[in-house]
Order: structure tokens, then C-alpha cells, then sequence
């Protein structure tokens, strides 16, 4: 056999990783840590099974069969620290961050795996151009040079690359532009759907489905980019305001680099009852997407009420691995992907 054949037949178990990008990864996640000891921001660890679960209607929860005190029950792997790290914040009042595998069900492909790594962190008193401000110090720490934050509006993003207002175009417009961009096989505005839909709640799936393929791909190739002032219905857990134009908006931005989503941003909302009423109006949609119901965490909606003002926001350390080194897929970056674990 000629040293090039050894050379690219792998055995079964190795990983898609290289030593040279573990060691990359490391370093990486090491300069993560020094920044936030530099800042006395406290390094946490939560429990990745909850018996509660994620409602978004679009993140599906691992499920995982237990015994607890001899009874069989199911509990769920985090989608998100987030929940059991506002606890934390709301009884310690200390800003927290944390590195730790998160799960989503059925999400499989060159930037999606089930499990994945998450930073997640928390200031108290920051607004979100505070947290805009610290999370552009981290990136020039992990880049190693100075980086310029693009700011762009959600609303001005769709105008530009879908060439029509998100908030104010008509469910028929919206169809119509998507299945001009080719984006068929949708149809939201079904018989069956229209007959337990909500009308707001099919605008937001046009809008998702515009972005998602329209506006996404196009963001973050010479700058990073802050998407900013997002429709409430796109961030359950943030406060609103009302943008410049009269509309309501969602206090949230995204890190968008070289087309992909990196990190998502909210000015937290501190209200248990109106989580609640978000809550369950998601397990509504849930059951009307033929998804099964998630027990709603409690503990966050009690704690929700004694948290003081503070912006939080989750960062996917593979995904910006990713962009940083020129790697071409998440499967450069971990070892096992879920595929092969």
C-alpha cells in the first residue's frame, strides 16, 4: 500500500478533528475563560436534564427516560442552559457564564448537530448595546485584531434582499414573494391550517421561511453583523419596544458571520405571567404543529419576577470556531458528530 492510500483510509472510530484543531479548540475555549475572569464574571455549571422543556415550537427537546424514586419518568436535555442559569441569577444577583453542551432533536448537517457547545452569559444592568459592546471585545480577543460590529435592522434587512416590509405586507404578499424566490412547497395558508392557525402566527412562518433563505445567507461577509429590533414573535423570552417607526419590536439581536448565525441576544424580560402566558400559548401552536406539549419550568417563571434588569446572550462556540479558522463544516471542529458518536 502506498504511504497516500495509508494516509486516507481512516479507520472506523477516528475522528473528523484534527489534532491541530483540537489544539485550536482548546486554546480557543481557554482565551473564552480568560475573558471572563479578566471581567469577575463567575463561571457556572447547571444540570443539562430538566424535567421541564423548551416550548419553541421550532427546537425540539431530546427526551431521555429515567427512574427517579423507583418511577419511570421523562426528563429532557437542555436546548439551553438559559433556564436554570436565570435561577442562579436571580438568587446570587452576580453576573454568570457558562460552556456546555446543549441538544436539539433532528438537527443534522454541515452547521447543525444534536449536541453542540454553547456560551451563555449574563450581565445585570446591561442594555443590549452594552452586550453588543462586550461581545464585540470577546470577538476581537478570539480573532486577535480589532473588529468593526455592523448594526442592521431586521426590517431594513427584508426590504434589502426580500423587497418588502416585513411588518406591514399582507399574507398574500409575503406568499407571493416566496414562491417568486423559488421557495415552493410551503403553504401556510392551508385549508387544514388556516383552520387552527392564528393570522399572526402564519405571517411569522412566511417571515421565518423568507429570512431563513432569503436574507440569511446574505449577512456577515464583510463585517459581522447585529441584526436588530426582530418581530416580538421571533423572542419569547425578551422585553419589546417600539422601533422609530411606531412598530413593536423584540429587544434581541443576532451575530450573523460569513451567512451563519452565531450568537443571539435578549434584554430579558422579568415578568413570570407574561412568560407564562407566552408559555402556553407556544404548547397551543405545539399541538397545532402536531408536537407534543413541554412541561413549563416553574422554577423560571417564579424566578423570572425577582430578576434584575440584565441582558443575556448564547453564543455557539462550534459555529464560530468554525468561521474563524475557515473551516467548512461543524464536523471540523468536533470530534464525534452525532452521526458517528
Amino acid at each position: 500500500m502506498t504511504q497516500a492510500n495509508n494516509l486516507s483510509s481512516k479507520p472506523s472510530y477516528a475522528p473528523t478533528m484534527t489534532v491541530a484543531m483540537a489544539q485550536k479548540r482548546a486554546q480557543f475555549i481557554s482565551a473564552i475563560r480568560q475573558f471572563f475572569a479578566a471581567r469577575q464574571v463567575l463561571e457556572v455549571q447547571t444540570p443539562l436534564l430538566s424535567q421541564a422543556g423548551n416550548t419553541d415550537t421550532f427546537l425540539q427537546s431530546v427526551a431521555a427516560h429515567l427512574t427517579y424514586q423507583d418511577k419511570p419518568c421523562t426528563y429532557y436535555l437542555h436546548t439551553s442552559p438559559e433556564f436554570a442559569m436565570k435561577r442562579l441569577l436571580a438568587s446570587w444577583q452576580v453576573p454568570i457564564y457558562q460552556i456546555c453542551p446543549v441538544f436539539r432533536d433532528n438537527e443534522i448537517g454541515v452547521r447543525h448537530n444534536i449536541e453542540f457547545t454553547m456560551l451563555e452569559w449574563y450581565q445585570l444592568n446591561y442594555s443590549l448595546d452594552d452586550m453588543a459592546a462586550e461581545l464585540g471585545e470577546l470577538l476581537e480577543v478570539l480573532y486577535g485584531y480589532p473588529i468593526v460590529l455592523s448594526h442592521y435592522r431586521y426590517v431594513d434587512a427584508f426590504m434589502d434582499f426580500v423587497g418588502i416590509h416585513p411588518l406591514t405586507a399582507s399574507l398574500a404578499a409575503l406568499q407571493a414573494v416566496a414562491e417568486d424566490k423559488g421557495l415552493i412547497g410551503f403553504n401556510f395558508n392551508s385549508a387544514e391550517n388556516s383552520a387552527i392557525n392564528r393570522e399572526e402566527d402564519i405571517r411569522q412562518s412566511w417571515l421565518d421561511l423568507l429570512f431563513s433563505h432569503a436574507v440569511e445567507p446574505n449577512l456577515g461577509h464583510d463585517l459581522p453583523t447585529l441584526i436588530i429590533e426582530y418581530p416580538p414573535a421571533t423572542a419569547a423570552l425578551a422585553k419589546t419596544a417600539v422601533d422609530k417607526d411606531g412598530n413593536t419590536v423584540a429587544k434581541r439581536f443576532e451575530l450573523y458571520i460569513n451567512g451563519i448565525e452565531i450568537a443571539n441576544a435578549y434584554d430579558e424580560l422579568a415578568d413570570g405571567q407574561a412568560l407564562k402566558v407566552r408559555f402556553e400559548r407556544d404548547n397551543q401552536l405545539r399541538k397545532r404543529h402536531q408536537l407534543p406539549p413541554m412541561p413549563i419550568d416553574e422554577h423560571l417563571l417564579a424566578a423570572s419576577d425577582d430578576l434584575m434588569p440584565c441582558s443575556g446572550i448564547a453564543v455557539g462556540v462550534d459555529r464560530l470556531l468554525m468561521v474563524i479558522t475557515g473551516a467548512s463544516s461543524l464536523e471540523e471542529v468536533i470530534p464525534f458528530p452525532s452521526g458517528l458518536a
